[in-house]
């Protein structure tokens, strides 16, 4: 994939944990989005279902999302995730559409 990167991740808390999977994830913005190549990283709960987080992040290349991806603090992240999801995460590339 060339170009900017889109990436739509959906993470599903543990009953009872909708919480302490929000903070986690959270925690995780302040030092992704001074990465290199992250042009934002936003956390959404859906309306509907507290259980449900997602992320829509954007990087400026697959590199850069990589590099990301191997980062110390996404690291510490999957260290506590089976604590908190009911199910892996779904996480899914995107490119911009062009004309």
């Amino acid at each position: 994939m060339l170009g900017k990167v889109t990436v739509i991740a959906f993470h599903r808390a543990k009953p009872g944990k909708e919480d302490a999977l929000r903070q986690a994830l959270l925690a995780l913005c302040g030092p992704t989005r001074k990465e290199q190549g992250c042009l934002n990283y936003d956390l959404h709960v859906s309306a509907d279902d507290p259980s449900l987080l997602v992320f829509h992040e954007n990087w400026t290349t697959k590199a850069d999302l990589d590099n990301h991806l191997a980062s110390p603090h996404i690291d510490a992240f999957r260290g506590v995730a089976r604590e908190l999801l009911a199910e892996p995460p779904n996480i899914t590339l995107w490119g911009e559409a062009k004309a």
